[in-house]
């Protein structure tokens, strides 16, 4: 009897995937996080023999789709994409509904987006940070920058500048990147750290000004933009990651078919184009590699918001 449930069991893991997976986004459709879990997932779909639906479910800073996953079986076709928020916002927040280390396994680290620090060309004509910062001192509390939601890289972008600097700046969180972005460009938000991957298009065309890059060295997709740190705020840095997870108690054999489908598509030509194209610079991990990372990002940002008063406006 024991053989033949091993048996079994190993004859069905190999069948592994006999349906289609579903890859929940976080986020609205049209970001950083968004577009490469399609980017990747066309690929993948190949290798693995089924498709990868994409789900968008956006809402409170990501903690809804996170929640959502969490609450999924752990049989390999719900998948998370998720970003700094993972480890942030059991800190930024009073009460969250899941534990990112206990109710999930990691699979690989995806990228890393760097953020720009960007405002609307029209209405403003800041092109420096140190311009920003002195704007903002003389007029406290009556420029604005717009983000994605709470937690978000584009919130904890602003949210640490603010601090460091130690000017008022007023958060106008938006439920996505997208809508925030057509606000900055409508002219009712002033500032945005928003990723390069929905703001590029924008600095292309003239009609956003990109200041500088949140990350500690600049990025292949806009080399000319200089640092936020290297431009006065000594210091500064914020590299927004992704990266895919799975519900606690995930077969580690579904675990490690879909960690060596996510780095194939990583290593892929073809992937690693489109991903450059949106500034996104691919990474791949094993799952301990991102176990340990989400391990110490969620220390570090445990210290660091209550330290710089950074919390859920």
């Amino acid at each position: 009897m024991a053989l033949f449930l091993g048996l079994g069991s190993a004859s069905a893991m190999a069948a592994y995937p006999d349906r289609p997976i579903r890859w929940v986004v976080p986020f609205p459709a049209g970001g950083a996080i968004d577009n490469i879990a399609r980017t990747l997932g066309e690929h993948m779909s190949v290798t693995l023999g089924q498709p990868i639906v994409v789900e968008n479910r956006p809402g409170a800073g990501g903690n809804i789709g996170v929640d959502l996953v969490a609450k999924s079986a752990s049989d390999g076709y719900t998948l998370l994409i998720a970003a700094n928020g993972m480890a942030v916002n059991p800190t930024l927040y009073d009460k969250v509904s899941y534990d990112p280390i206990k109710d999930f396994v990691p699979v690989s680290i995806l990228a890393i987006v760097p953020n720009v620090l960007v405002t609307n060309k029209a209405k403003n004509p800041v092109g420096t940070v140190q311009e920003l910062i002195a704007n903002a001192k003389t007029r406290p509390g009556k420029y604005t920058y717009a983000s994605a939601g709470n937690g978000t890289s584009i919130h904890l972008a602003g949210a640490l500048f603010r601090a460091m600097a130690g000017i008022d700046l007023l958060h106008v969180p938006y439920k996505g990147s997208g809508p925030a972005i057509t606000d900055l460009l409508g002219g009712q938000v002033d500032y945005m750290f928003d990723s390069i991957t929905s703001a590029k298009p924008h600095i292309d065309s003239g009609r956003l000004t990109p200041v500088a890059v949140t990350t500690m060295k600049r990025s292949s997709a806009l080399p000319a933009v200089p640092t936020i740190a290297e431009s006065g705020l000594s210091g500064y840095e914020l590299s927004p990651w992704f990266a895919a997870f799975l519900p606690a108690k995930t077969s580690p054999a579904v675990i490690e078919k879909l960690n060596h489908a996510m780095l194939l598509a990583l290593k892929n030509p073809a992937v690693r184009q489109r991903l450059a194209s949106i500034g996104a610079e691919p990474v791949g991990s094993t799952p301990a590699a991102l176990r340990e990372h989400l391990v110490n990002e969620t220390e570090k940002w445990s210290k660091l918001l209550p330290a710089w008063g950074i919390r859920a406006d």
